[in-house]
């Protein structure tokens, strides 16, 4: 059974509310507000209803509404107010502290029935609700959760498996490994500084999380190229290059069919990495001669990134350029034409680029 608390001064009145409703309610009493309030610290989640006389001596009705109201009592318990006085300005007084309904003495027993069975079905209701709504929000919270993990554990066996592949290719490649992780960090600070210049293309951090943690496997299809071009020490033939610029169409078709390994935004990323990667803004890069926005975002920043890295690193071929002379030669058109926009973003991040080249050598 619910149960009500009856607060009145006077003594005939608790009796009569009592008796009229103890048939099918728990009743407690208290005989003042300050009783009432003590009542309620310890024990306010257990009652239904407060039926509230308003002149009482001490803490009158007001005061328990309003001490009620300020410790969120009414927010598991509602309040009808026991009045003598018919008069608009304490109704509207009652209903503004917080009030739910009022009952007139004397007690018509037909009324005191129907407005706390009424005012008591609703407040069931409400509890059963809000206890129904938390029970799903800890369900959805308990699936959010699980949810979280397996991303969690999805985004890291992606990252492993980027990462195991891409120091692959660096070892066959003979250059260091800092590489792919250079090339990482470089596409990391180009795309960010890109997201803050050009807010409104809505590109978003995750995104450029995305790219630069994919950014290891541009050169995979390497594997596929003989020893004798890959680590040749001169200049190559017109007939090698030509061999060693399949390297980004054989990687995306790599990518493509281990693509079952990973999510399928990281899978996509991946491949227009792999395979764009070598592609120019005037349409005189390769594989495809693409141009302009044709060029995926993702490849555009790990272009600059990459030719950054080979400029100012030692490969067996040549010798490693200063950064500013590396710098110089990005944005002069020297190693072809990349994006104005990610150029843009490029010379904005030029302090960060250095620094990070340093720390990571």
């Amino acid at each position: 059974m619910e149960k009500i608390l009856i607060v009145d001064d006077v003594e005939l009145n608790r009796i009569i509310l009592e008796d009229i409703l103890s048939d099918e309610y728990i009743i407690d009493q208290a005989s003042d507000g300050k009783e009432c309030l003590d009542i309620l610290e310890k024990k306010c989640d257990e009652y239904t209803l407060v039926l509230l006389d308003l002149q009482m001596p001490g803490l009158n009705g007001f005061d328990v509404l309003k001490e009620m109201k300020e410790k969120k009592y009414l927010n598991q318990t509602a309040v009808i107010v026991i009045t003598a006085e018919d008069s608009d300005v304490i109704e509207n007084k009652s209903l503004l502290f917080g009030a739910a309904d009022f009952i007139k003495k004397p007690f018509n027993e037909s009324t005191v029935k129907n407005r706390v069975n009424n005012i008591a079905h609703l407040i069931s209701y409400r509890k059963k609700l809000e206890l129904k709504v938390a029970e799903q929000t800890k369900m959805l919270q308990t699936q959010y959760d699980v949810l979280l993990e397996q991303s969690e554990k999805i985004k890291q066996n992606n990252s492993r498996i980027i990462d195991i592949l891409g120091t692959v290719v660096e070892y066959r490649n003979l250059e260091s490994g800092e590489h792919i992780k250079r090339v990482s960090t470089f596409t990391k600070i180009i795309g960010s500084k890109f997201v803050e210049i050009y807010p409104d293309l809505n590109i978003t951090d995750e995104y450029i999380d995305k790219v630069a943690a994919a950014s290891p496997l541009h050169d995979i299809g390497k594997i596929a190229i003989s020893d004798t071009i890959l680590l040749k020490p001169g200049r190559l033939s017109v007939e090698e290059f030509e061999i060693m610029k399949t390297h980004s169409a054989v990687g995306a078709e790599i990518i493509k069919q281990i693509s079952d390994a990973w999510d399928e935004e990281y899978g996509v990323l991946c491949y227009e990495i792999a395979k764009y990667h070598h592609e120019r803004y005037d349409g005189k890069g390769y594989p495809e001669g693409l141009e302009g926005e044709q060029i995926p975002l993702s490849a555009q920043f790990v272009s600059v990134a990459d030719v950054l890295d080979a400029l100012v690193s030692e490969r067996i071929y040549k010798k490693a350029f200063t950064f500013d002379v590396a710098f110089c030669m990005i944005l002069n058109g020297e190693c072809g034409a990349f994006s104005p926009r990610v150029l843009a973003a490029f010379t904005k991040a030029r302090e960060e680029l250095e620094e990070a080249n340093s720390k990571l050598r």
